[in-house]
C-alpha cells in the first residue's frame, strides 16, 4: 500500500501538469483554429471551436486542480485518492481528444495529444492502484470510448445547425445536447461502477439510450448525403453493444463485486 501512494504521489503530480497543459495548449491553438476554419470558408465550424475550445480549457483545467486534491490524498493516505484520480484523469482525456480533430482538420498541429496520451495513462494507472480488475477496466474503456465519441456526436451539430434549415436543422438542435448528457452519463456510469452503486446498470442503460437516440439519426442520415460510413455512427454503435453487455448477468456480478481483485 506504501508503495500505491508513492506512485500516486507522482502520478498526482503529472496530472497537475497536464492541467497547466490543457490550459495553455489550447489557449494558444484557439485563435489559430477558429481563423483556419474561417478562411476554409466555414465559419460555422470556426464558431463551433471558439465555443467548444473553450469549454474543454475550463473542463481541462479544472481537472488538473482536482488532482491537487489527489494530491494530498496520496500524502495522506486516504482511500479515496485514486478514485478522485480517475475522475479527473476522465474528465482530461475528452480535453485532449476533441481539439485535435479541428486541427488536424485545418492542417495545423495537434499539441493536445499530449494532453490526451498522459490522461490515459493516468487513468489506467488510478484504476491499477485502486485494485480494479482486467475485466472491469475492459469493460470501462469501452464506456469511455463511448463517452468521448457521444461527446464528438454532440459537437458536430453546432455546426450543422449553422448550416441547414427545416426538418434536420430541429434534429440538430435536439441531438446536440442530447449527445451531450450521454457523454455525461457514460461519465457517471464509470465512476458509479468503480463504487458499486446499485443504480450503475439503470445510468448505464440511460447512457446507452441517450447516444443512441442522439447519434443514430445523424449518423444515418449522414450516410445517405455522403454515401459514405458516417463517423455519427460509432458512438450509438458502441452505445448499443454496451447496452447488451451491462444487460448480461456476468456484468451485474462484475460491478457488484467493484472490479476488485483478489488473492
Amino acid at each position: 500500500m506504501e508503495t500505491k501512494n508513492k506512485l500516486g504521489i507522482v502520478f498526482a503530480f503529472i496530472g497537475i501538469i497536464v492541467g497547466l497543459l490543457a490550459f495553455y495548449h489550447l489557449a494558444d491553438t484557439y485563435n489559430n483554429v477558429i481563423n483556419a476554419h474561417i478562411a476554409k470558408g466555414r465559419p460555422d465550424e470556426g464558431n463551433t471551436v471558439r465555443f467548444v475550445y473553450a469549454l474543454l480549457g475550463w473542463l481541462g483545467t479544472a481537472a488538473g486542480a482536482l488532482w491537487g486534491v489527489v494530491l494530498y490524498g496520496f500524502i495522506k493516505k486516504e482511500p479515496w485518492a485514486w478514485f478522485l484520480g480517475v475522475v479527473a484523469a476522465t474528465i482530461q482525456l475528452l480535453a485532449g481528444f476533441f481539439p485535435m480533430i479541428p486541427a488536424a482538420d485545418s492542417g495545423l498541429p495537434t499539441p493536445t495529444m499530449i494532453v490526451f496520451m498522459l490522461a490515459g495513462v493516468l487513468w489506467i494507472a488510478m484504476l491499477l492502484i485502486g485494485g480494479t480488475n482486467k475485466k472491469l477496466i475492459g469493460l470501462l474503456f469501452v464506456a469511455g470510448l463511448a463517452y468521448v465519441l457521444t461527446f464528438i456526436d454532440g459537437v458536430a451539430p453546432i455546426s450543422k445547425y449553422q448550416t441547414s434549415e427545416g426538418f434536420w436543422n430541429g434534429i440538430y438542435v435536439m441531438s446536440q445536447q442530447l449527445n451531450w448528457w450521454g457523454s455525461t452519463a457514460w461519465a457517471v456510469f464509470i465512476f458509479a461502477a468503480l463504487k458499486k452503486k446499485t443504480w450503475t446498470i439503470p445510468v448505464g442503460i440511460f447512457a446507452a439510450m441517450l447516444s443512441m437516440n442522439g447519434g443514430y439519426p445523424m449518423g444515418i442520415n449522414n450516410v445517405i448525403e455522403a454515401g459514405r460510413f458516417s463517423m455519427f455512427l460509432p458512438a450509438p454503435i458502441i452505445s448499443t453493444i454496451l447496452l447488451v453487455v451491462i444487460l448480461l448477468p456476468g456484468t451485474k456480478k462484475l460491478i457488484e463485486s467493484g472490479g476488485k481483485e483478489t488473492a
